[in-house]
């Protein structure tokens, strides 16, 4: 399972280290992982570690509201991008469904890449382009990916999908310009 990175800094090294010192004085045994957390928690200001990551957490996504400039994201993994294109046909439509659920999410990226934004389309419609859009003949499947995958929503009733806004990772995006490229060519 994956952990949430928590930034941790002190306005004053001076104070954060007289705190831990006071924290540990009188103490026979070095505290456990635990009672770490809490003490640097306490160190910076917050009443315990559950405080500090609330806190933390808070002050995260006001940034994110507030539109605070993201971290820069990975670059992308060449190999890994040309292992994926490898799935596109010449005019960029999908020929199989890779076997590995990193690959099959890269792909997804690129069918996402291909729904129009911010228009509602009926389920027939969606169906046509993802038909067009791969060589296998499982629209069904696609449509039911995109959806799960966070990238597709949809009515309760199923009668409007919709493309979900957002920023493709680095190799999705290296991969939508290299199939856009290739297939203009």
């Amino acid at each position: 399972m994956s952990r949430t990175p928590l930034p941790f800094s002190a306005g004053d090294i001076s104070a954060l280290a007289r705190s831990l010192r006071a924290q540990l004085a009188g103490r026979t045994e070095p505290p456990g992982h635990v009672e770490w957390l809490n003490m640097l928690a306490k160190a910076v200001g917050c009443r315990n570690f559950q405080h500090f990551r609330a806190q933390t957490a808070e002050q995260t996504t006001t940034q994110d509201r507030l539109g605070a400039p993201a971290e820069a994201p990975p670059p992308a993994d060449p190999v890994r991008v040309l292992k994926v294109a490898r799935c596109f046909d010449a005019v960029g439509a999908l020929l199989r469904w890779p076997p590995k659920r990193s690959e099959r999410d890269l792909c997804l990226w690129v069918l996402w890449s291909r729904i129009p934004a911010g228009q509602g389309m009926a389920e027939g419609e969606v169906n046509r382009l993802l038909l067009d859009a791969h060589r296998f003949g499982d629209y069904a499947l696609l449509r039911r990916e995109l959806c799960d995958f966070g990238l597709l929503d949809r009515t309760r009733d199923g009668s409007v999908y919709r493309r979900i806004e957002q920023r493709p990772p680095a190799e999705a995006l290296t991969l939508i310009r290299r199939l856009k490229a290739a297939s203009a060519d």
